[in-house]
């Protein structure tokens, strides 16, 4: 996979990458978690819900941003469950552990992580090769079967 390479205008906004298949391999992913990094526990959990929220209440299609966050805050979401099969890279991660989530935000996850893939086109249309496409639906899944409860089964 190839970062975004195209020759920048001074006019023009700053070229986004992504690099990988995995929740925080883009550009729009990294901005997210950078955010979480000036706040506090509570604004922490404000972000990551008004990120499933926005993702979940979007119309037709998710704006690419919000679904890269909606993304990214699932894998830390799940992340955050005891014995959890999803672990995030500590380059990856705030620097600071996140604090204790509102069982809440584990269904609002699950939400906006079902709508993302809804969207399945629109979301994976910047993949080259439709293999990294199906690549990052399935970590993705992957990401959703980490966030179910036992009840859901």
């Amino acid at each position: 996979m190839e970062p975004c390479l195209r020759p920048r205008q001074p006019y023009q906004e700053q070229c986004m990458g992504t690099w990988g298949t995995g929740p925080f391999d883009s550009d729009l992913a990294a901005d997210f978690v950078d955010e979480l990094e000036r706040l506090t526990h509570q604004q922490v959990i404000e972000v990551l819900e008004r990120t499933f929220q926005r993702v979940t209440d979007s119309g037709e299609r998710i704006d690419s941003g919000d679904g890269a966050g909606a993304v990214a805050a699932g894998a830390l979401v799940a992340s955050s469950l005891p014995d959890s099969p999803i672990v995030t890279d500590p380059d990856d991660s705030p620097s600071q552990p996140l604090p204790e989530l509102p069982a809440s935000l584990r269904a609002s996850a699950r939400l906006a992580l079902d709508r993302v893939l809804q969207d399945g086109p629109d979301m994976a249309i910047g993949w080259v090769d439709s293999a990294d496409a199906e690549q990052w639906r399935q970590e993705v899944r992957q990401i959703l079967r980490a966030l179910e409860t036992p009840n859901d089964h």
